[in-house]
């Protein structure tokens, strides 16, 4: 579906980021992948994904709280690949704290990950869309760009922000062929979460499965996480042709936390 297309997808060397840059790879997409962590973990994904999908991906290190270095990654990917066809800003931080004793430090760097660096890689790859005439630009939101919970007040900030950015692009560009989407999940099913819990089984006396039901997923009806590859599944489908008329949307993937 989207081969001799290409991908950037920040945030993307492990966890929801790598799954949708596997995903849109298996369908035949170039990539370009973001984020930190050991370097020969990352080199090994990056080249399972050229060995198992027959596809060229490349990895830049951009600091997503860096807007110049957010503009070399776009023009990288340009330069390697003739363009940016579909763009996927997945790259974020979290910190819990009471707003009066929040961390400035803490709340701007929250607000340049997960909110504006998502301005500036659209930024500098909607040109390239516009003149091709066709793009899609996916970002990771999450339930809390659509309800809030206490301690988090930059994250749910941002990720308010990123749905109102989402809405404006999407008007912007809607005469271009270029889509402009969210995806906001709930909690999601991740290594990270899964070692959160015999310290939390720990800390509160709680069995296994009262950790997950009572208090990771007291939120979510179905009392399931969400996987990340349901979330690059849904990634994937935005990016058909099946879904050209989808722009604006904030499409909830939460197990019905948003519907209480």
């Amino acid at each position: 579906m989207l081969k001799s297309k290409t991908a950037v997808v920040t945030g993307s060397t492990s966890g929801i980021g790598l799954a949708i840059a596997r995903a849109l790879a298996k369908e035949g997409a170039s990539v370009l992948i973001n984020g930190f962590g050991p370097a020969d973990e990352i080199e090994k994904e990056r080249a399972a994904i050229e060995s198992e999908f027959g596809v060229k991906a490349i990895y830049s290190p951009a600091d997503m709280s860096k807007p110049e270095e957010i503009e070399g990654m776009i023009r990288l990917a340009e330069k390697t690949y003739g363009g940016v066809d579909v763009l996927v800003n997945n790259a974020g931080i979290q910190f819990v704290s009471p707003v009066e004793d929040f961390p400035v430090e803490k709340w701007n760097q929250i607000i340049a990950i997960n909110l504006s660096s998502a301005f500036h890689t659209i930024r500098a790859a909607l040109p390239g869309m516009k003149a091709r005439k066709w793009g899609r630009v996916i970002n990771t939101a999450s339930a809390h760009s659509l309800i809030a919970s206490p301690f988090k007040s930059a994250y749910v900030a941002a990720k308010h922000g990123i749905a109102g950015l989402t809405k404006t692009v999407a008007l912007e560009a809607a005469t271009h062929g270029i889509t402009v989407n969210c995806i906001s999940p709930g909690y999601v099913w991740t290594p990270l979460v899964e070692k959160q819990i015999p310290d939390t089984m720990k800390a509160r006396g709680l069995t296994k499965e009262q950790v997950i039901n009572d208090v990771l997923l007291e939120a979510q009806p179905t009392k399931q996480f969400v996987t990340v590859d349901q979330i690059a599944a849904l990634a994937v489908f935005l990016c058909s042709d099946a879904a050209s008329q989808i722009t604006g949307a904030n499409l909830s993937m939460d197990g019905g936390w948003t519907a209480k």
